[in-house]
């Protein structure tokens, strides 16, 4: 039976990545958690799929909306950080990524994919994971899904919001309504 991860410290990890401004560098939670930073932290199976780049490119085409809620978004996948500045360098009529606002991360050891319990071992990749973990490291937020389905960037930033309201927030409830 898998163990709950949610309310407890989230794994930590560092990860080299290929960074906003297409350089190769490190992230890790614990940098955020340094900077007083949310961390949304996503898996996704491959580099070159078709389901992907459409929500990578979503993610990144929203970004400063994270980053006004003071979260640092990171892609990840168990691809190399070669293979990711060779899809980043693609364009996204090509189904590239053409540029992010964001790092992705390469998770090539398959270790931080198997600490957030994402890893299809016999496939070597990683199932469509979200994370969202506050500045003190705790994990609010966790959903994994099946790779045919795409992440909805709106849901992702209502979530990080009714985290950080600190309250009880109802069903379908939206920023600017009030908790209960």
């Amino acid at each position: 039976m898998a163990e709950r991860m949610v309310g407890k410290q989230a794994p930590r990890f560092e990860m080299d990545a290929v960074m906003a401004d297409k350089e190769f560098g490190k992230v890790s939670l614990e940098e955020n958690m340094k900077e007083d930073k949310w961390t949304v932290l996503f898996y996704y199976p491959m580099d070159f799929t078709f389901v992907c780049p459409t929500e990578i490119t979503a993610m990144s085409d929203r970004y400063d909306e994270f980053e006004d809620l003071d979260a640092e978004v990171i892609g990840v996948s168990t691809d190399t950080i070669h293979t990711h500045l060779a899809w980043i360098n693609t364009s996204r009529e090509d189904n590239g990524l053409e540029q992010l606002k964001y790092p992705l991360a390469a998770d090539t050891n398959h270790q931080v994919s198997k600490d957030y319990g994402v890893l299809i071992e016999e496939e070597g990749i990683a199932l469509r994971g979200l994370f969202i973990i506050d500045p003190e490291g705790e994990l609010k937020y966790a959903t994994v899904f099946h790779n045919d389905i795409g992440r909805d960037v709106d849901e992702t930033l209502r979530v990080l919001q009714a985290l950080q309201t600190g309250g009880l927030c109802p069903a379908n409830w939206k920023p600017g309504q009030k908790t209960l």
